[in-house]
């Protein structure tokens, strides 16, 4: 009998720990991603991560290195100071839309203008996932959800924001990056934006930024397969994926 060839393992920096995310949610694809750059970049030992409140919370449960819980929003304003205390260490965020572009947007927009070293992944699903399904600063107009049963009314909610646009004309960011997770190519591009963060934090580059869009199914009503679909026709349409700035170097 011919031995069955090994083309994939999962990295040792996920743990085993069951997951309870819901059917179809992306987050545990860019989890992997996450940690497949820090094994590769030889970072375990030496990486902390600040997760704030809501569904990246859950992050703690299932990453093998240390981990740190902020408030609602202020992640950033929390990996600031241990940055500053322990600049060896590779620090990085891991948070939502709700939580980074309306909670704590004064928190992210302070940390990259003053060009902090630390390292912000943001999940963009378009609306508050763990707290019932509000309306969010990133949901899409029309988008229907517990606050905005009609849909999202821009003369009353006003337009979805665009954080990667508006950080990257900040002077402190080395890397401002949109990605994707839903579909396979877009996952590898996904892993190289998250790489180049990283990087930049390394080489004390100044902040770095990948935002990635995501599925929500559960709150947007819909099966796993429609919510990537989603994405591709709608959310990329007024998120654009590319690279924002990324200076000389990475």
């Amino acid at each position: 009998m011919n031995e069955m060839k090994q083309i994939f393992k999962v990295t040792p920096l996920l743990s085993k720990t069951k997951r309870s995310y819901c059917p179809g949610c992306t987050h545990g694809v860019i989890h992997r991603l996450v940690c497949e750059v820090i094994e590769e970049m030889d970072q375990f030992e030496n990486t902390v991560i600040v997760v704030p409140v809501g569904c990246s919370t859950l992050a703690i449960h299932y990453f093998e290195f240390d981990t740190v819980q902020a408030a609602h929003g202020r992640a950033p304003a929390v990996a600031t100071g241990m940055k500053r205390a322990m600049p060896s260490k590779t620090i990085f965020t891991y948070q939502g839309d709700g939580d980074l572009a309306s909670i704590g947007t004064a928190e992210v927009v302070h940390a990259a203008t003053r060009g902090e070293r630390i390292t912000t992944i943001f999940v963009n699903n378009g609306i508050y996932g763990m707290t019932g399904g509000q309306m969010a600063p990133t949901t899409l107009e029309g988008w229907k959800t517990e606050t905005s049963p009609y849909g999202r009314d821009l003369v009353k909610e006003g337009y979805p924001i665009r954080m990667c646009e508006m950080l990257s004309q900040l002077n402190g960011p080395a890397y401002i990056a949109r990605t994707s997770v839903h579909t396979p190519a877009n996952i590898v591009k996904t892993k190289k934006a998250i790489r180049k963060a990283f990087k930049a934090q390394r080489d004390n580059l100044g902040f770095a930024l990948v935002e990635i869009l995501s599925t929500c199914p559960t709150n947007w009503g819909m099966n796993p397969v429609d919510s990537l679909k989603r994405i591709e026709n709608e959310t990329m349409n007024y998120y654009p994926l590319g690279e924002f700035k990324s200076v000389e170097g990475l």
